[in-house]
């Protein structure tokens, strides 16, 4: 089975080429609420998006899911999840959560109109993570690496798969039978650690679904609407016949992969600290 892709965006071209394409989550980013004070100095996106830009898509939107990400919980959630369910959202995620309140408040809220994603991405949910599998009812789970690795205080996002607190999430998820996932992927070829080995680790951890990074495809930097097509029409091509591929893997080899990424995140680890 292969990984179900999100992409966030509010333009409506870039999602419908995008949906085209085989991206299976359009994802409305409408997180604000701290994210600029914990991610200062960070290369992370900041998004400007509005509940209008679900209006906008969503109509669209025969094949992929519309994905909403809304602010971390506080007084206002409970209007801002109606406005969300409203517009049209599919699938609700809360972020940066860091206790079973919050997330049953969030549930309780949504009240099933929609399905809801919890992004896990602080110290302080891992702590209370079995108590919310065991309380709560949500649809599925997403560990965030980068404000996870914020929240520890790490030096590189990565290093969550090398130290086995990824393992150990993944095997509560499964164990409860949440669907998962992990992260993002660049183009393959590309990023700190390249996408290939990432995708690797997903199959071995048996997550199901996958960030396409910023890096993926960067509308920012393409000049027009017809590049942005070339990039997903021949990067998700070469991405789907790469995980053909790893899903014929042997438990040697995605182990073989695990053992190499352990080696580059510690290398770069250690250089991003001065080691």
């Amino acid at each position: 089975m292969s990984l179900k892709l999100m992409y966030i965006t509010n333009n409506l071209e870039v999602a419908m080429i995008a949906q085209k394409y085989g991206v299976d989550r359009i994802w409305i980013d409408l997180e604000t609420l701290g994210k600029e004070e914990r991610q200062k100095g960070q290369d992370s996106v900041k998004s400007h998006h509005s509940v209008n830009d679900i209006r906008t898509i969503k109509p669209y939107l025969n094949e992929s899911e519309m994905l909403v990400r809304i602010n971390p919980w506080h007084n206002e959630s409970p209007e801002e999840i109606n406005d969300v369910i409203d517009a049209g959202a599919d699938i609700m995620m809360l972020p940066y959560w860091k206790s079973s309140k919050e997330v049953a408040c969030f549930v309780n809220a949504v009240e099933k109109r929609c399905k809801t994603t919890l992004l896990l991405e602080t110290k302080e949910a891992v702590e209370c993570i079995d108590e919310v599998l065991n309380m709560l009812e949500v649809d599925e789970i997403h560990i965030g690496l980068n404000d996870l690795c914020l929240s520890y205080g790490g030096a590189f996002m990565f290093e969550f798969l090398a130290n086995g607190l990824v393992d150990t999430l993944c095997r509560k998820f499964a164990y409860k039978g949440i669907p998962y996932g992990f992260g993002g992927i660049a183009r393959l070829g590309c990023g700190d650690i390249s996408a290939e080995k990432i995708i690797v680790e997903h199959y071995r951890l048996g997550s199901t679904r996958a960030i396409l990074s910023r890096s993926f495809c960067n509308t920012d930097r393409i000049e027009s609407i017809e590049a942005v097509e070339t990039v997903f029409s021949q990067e998700l091509k070469r991405l789907r016949e790469y995980e053909e591929i790893v899903a014929t893997y042997s438990e040697n080899k995605y182990l073989s992969n695990h053992k190499e990424v352990v080696e580059i995140v510690e290398r770069i680890s250690k250089e991003r600290l001065g080691v």
